[in-house]
Parts: structure tokens; C-alpha cells; sequence
């Protein structure tokens, strides 16, 4: 188990939703605002941010190396600098979004992507820090997010095992003790059939962390589906609106689904249970009913048992139904009214 802001997170609790804001505010302040509004009233657990400049987290050229391939489902030959300058948060908004989002009741932390992120998301008192998939590997950054002692959640979006332990490894190695993994399929949007979930339980094993899940699929199945594989923590991306556009609103929840997310994750948690097999509690009142053998109609004594008299039927109090065969032909030993549970005692 960890904690962030003192908010357990593992498997003896609902899995800790985080909101997901990136570019989706499209530029606008109040956009921004409005969406941490939006996180809370669908009651999410967290609201998170990616704290970069376009400049900190590439350089302005133009090379083929710097433009994402033209097949790209959403931003298809788009330059990383333009990218990055139309998506980032402008830092000068961190402050007043983590205020609305803890007035709100929210848990505001982010992504940092260079050592000045770290430096402003501590002076906002963040609370915990997550590595992006395409910074896993990023092995000075993760120790410098870990030194500070705060709880750290790396994602591991296109990783190898090797890749997931060093990470972990330089995490651990800095200080870090509240470590959570999430698994990712890095691509934007995501299709569910590379979603892996079956991997949770491996990754929970080798790493020795919660895990959960980033989820960039379309709507809540893939999320609903890694809880049952142990996913502790679920990241969705998530917009005011999908209509109104924004880097990755398509592939983002609006409010509404958010709200779903959180009410059938907490649900799907619950019904996990445990690892048993007979009735439950709230199964008692549904034993009274089971079917047994019941007299059906009025007898006199020396009359015999038949399929006419005595019958399978609800509720239970009579013999087993499958005790019919050795009962019929027998005679009754005294008069039994309609409605008398079925006994040997009877004949």
C-alpha cells in the first residue's frame, strides 16, 4: 500500500482515480478551472497535471526526427515544438489550478519532464510526482523526482522488463518508498487489444509495487477490466467536452463518464471479494426459497405418494427434490394438509 495526501491507495481500498487535464484547457485559463470543477463534481480522486515547456522538453528544429509520422491518428505530421507550445500548461497556471483543485477537495500533483518542473511543482508543495512512459528512461529524472521523498508513480508505456527495473531501481535507490506502476499502452488513442491487462499481476510481482493502469482506450471497459486484475490506481484523460476539440480530447472522457468511472470502479472493486466458493450473507433470505418436496394437495392416511400429491416447488423444508423417485408408491402414515414440507416421518 501508499499514500498520497494521506489518501491510502491498495488493494483493501477503491482504486484511486486520477483525472488527467494535459492540453485539454486549449489554451484558456478558465477552461482549465472549469475542468478541475468538472473533476470534482464527477468525484474523482485526483486531478493531474504535465508541468513542460516547449522548450524544456525539446528544441525548436524541424528535422524528420522532430515530426510525428503522418499516419498518426490524431496529430499526423504535426512539428514536436508546435505540439508541445499549443499543449503545454503554462506554468504561470499551476498555482492557481492546484488552489481550485484543493479547495475542491482534489488531490493536484503532475508530470514533470526536466529538473525546473521538479523545482516548480516543490515550491506548489506538490504531493507525489509521475514519470511519463517516454521518460522512463529518463534514469536522472526519476532519481531526482524520488529524492524529494515524495510518493512516485511511473508509467511504462513501450518498456521492457529491463527498462521497468532499472527505473524501479533508480527510484528505490534514491529514497523513494510509496512507489506505484502503471501499466500503458502509448499510443494515443489506444486500441483495447493492446491493452495487456493480464500483465497487471506480472508487473504487481516483479516490481513489488501497486500497479494500475493509464488508460488511453476510448470509454471505461479497459479500466473497469484492470481492476479486476489488480490495477489499484486508474489515469483517464479527461476534457469538458470531446466536440470542443483540444490535443486529446479524443480520446478523453467528459465529465459525465468520469462520474461513471468512479461509481463502477469503486463497484467492481467490491465485487471482487474473496477466493470462496458457498453462500453469501445476503444470500440467506434466497436459501428460504430453494426447492424441496412439499405436499400439493390434501392426503388421508394409507394414501399413497405421487406425482400428484407431492411435488418439487419452492420454498424449501421438505426433502431434497431428487428423493421423489423413492417415495413414491409409499403410503402416508396420517392425514397432511396442502402445504406440509415433505418428510420420511410422512410415510
Amino acid at each position: 500500500m501508499i499514500s498520497i495526501s494521506d489518501r491510502p491507495i491498495g488493494s483493501g481500498h477503491a482504486p484511486f482515480v486520477i483525472a488527467e487535464m494535459s492540453g485539454n484547457h486549449n489554451g484558456d485559463l478558465d477552461r482549465a478551472l472549469a475542468i478541475v470543477d468538472a473533476v470534482a463534481g464527477a468525484g474523482a480522486h485526483a486531478l493531474k497535471l504535465q508541468t513542460y515547456r516547449a522548450d524544456t522538453i525539446t528544441v525548436d528544429a524541424d528535422g524528420p526526427a522532430f515530426r510525428i509520422g503522418e499516419d498518426h491518428a490524431l496529430w499526423g505530421g504535426d512539428n514536436l515544438y508546435r505540439l508541445y507550445e499549443r499543449a503545454h500548461t503554462p506554468w504561470e497556471w499551476h498555482r492557481p489550478i492546484f488552489e481550485r483543485a484543493r479547495e475542491r477537495g482534489l488531490v493536484a500533483f503532475s508530470s514533470p519532464f526536466d529538473p525546473t518542473a521538479i523545482e516548480l511543482l516543490e515550491s506548489l508543495g506538490t504531493p507525489a510526482y509521475k514519470i511519463a512512459s517516454s521518460e522512463l528512461v529518463d534514469l536522472p529524472l526519476i532519481r531526482l523526482a524520488a529524492a524529494t521523498g515524495k510518493p512516485l508513480i511511473l508509467s511504462t508505456g513501450m518498456a521492457t522488463i529491463g527498462e521497468i527495473h532499472a527505473a524501479v531501481e533508480a527510484a528505490r535507490g534514491a529514497g523513494c518508498r510509496d512507489l506505484a506502476i502503471l501499466s500503458c499502452t502509448a499510443a494515443y488513442p489506444a486500441s483495447p487489444a493492446e491493452s495487456n491487462l493480464r500483465s497487471l499481476p506480472l508487473l504487481a510481482a516483479l516490481t513489488g509495487a501497486v500497479v494500475g493502469v493509464s488508460d488511453h482506450t476510448p470509454g471505461v471497459g479497459a479500466a473497469l477490466a484492470a481492476v479486476a486484475l489488480g490495477a489499484r490506481l486508474i489515469e483517464k484523460h479527461v476534457t469538458l467536452d470531446r466536440d470542443d476539440g483540444g490535443v486529446d480530447s479524443a480520446f478523453s472522457l467528459e465529465p459525465a463518464e468520469l462520474a461513471t468511472l468512479v461509481t463502477e470502479s469503486e463497484r467492481a472493486w467490491r465485487s471482487l471479494g474473496s477466493a470462496r466458493i458457498g453462500p453469501r450473507p445476503g444470500e440467506r433470505e434466497g436459501l428460504r426459497f430453494r426447492r424441496s418436496l412439499y405436499v400439493v394437495a390434501d392426503v388421508r392416511a394409507g394414501e399413497k405418494v405421487s406425482e400428484r400429491n407431492v411435488r418439487s416447488i419452492r420454498p424449501a423444508g421438505g426433502l431434497p427434490p431428487d428423493a421423489l423417485p423413492d417415495l413414491l408408491g409409499r403410503p402416508f402414515t396420517r392425514d397432511v394438509p396442502l402445504g406440509t414440507p415433505m418428510g420420511w416421518d410422512l410415510v
